[in-house]
């Protein structure tokens, strides 16, 4: 079994509010969310509770409720996520990847340099 954790877009969604809060209550989240969202109360608390079974957040009992924090950094889901998007698309071809942005991204001037700094290293 790897130990690489997968989300779905909306538990990256719910991921992305404890990441910035550091921790987070539900009622955090839910109120975070409100404006962004069409979520109601319950689902918002079945993603913080699916993401606590994937291993992506710790909750600790305080009373009542649970304070949530991430088990899993941003970088790292970043990773894994980058990782299933180039097998998907591109066949994990890193070279045809870089071409297609190269091509339907507007670059600006130091994003070209940088790339080409990269490139060169």
């Amino acid at each position: 079994m790897s130990n690489e954790i997968s989300i779905s877009d909306a538990e990256w969604v719910v991921m992305d509010v404890v990441w910035t809060r550091s921790t987070a209550r539900a009622a955090d989240v839910v109120d975070d969310l409100a404006q962004s969202q069409s979520w109601n109360h319950r689902t918002i608390r079945t993603l913080l509770a699916r993401l606590v079974e994937k291993g992506a957040l710790h909750a600790i009992a305080e009373g009542h409720r649970y304070v949530y924090s991430p088990a899993v950094t941003r970088q790292r889901c970043v990773r894994v996520e980058s990782r299933s998007f180039l097998e998907k698309v591109f066949a994990g071809d890193v070279g045809t990847l870089m071409l297609h942005f190269a091509r339907e991204s507007r670059m600006s001037a130091v994003d070209i340099q940088r790339l080409k700094q990269m490139l060169e290293e």
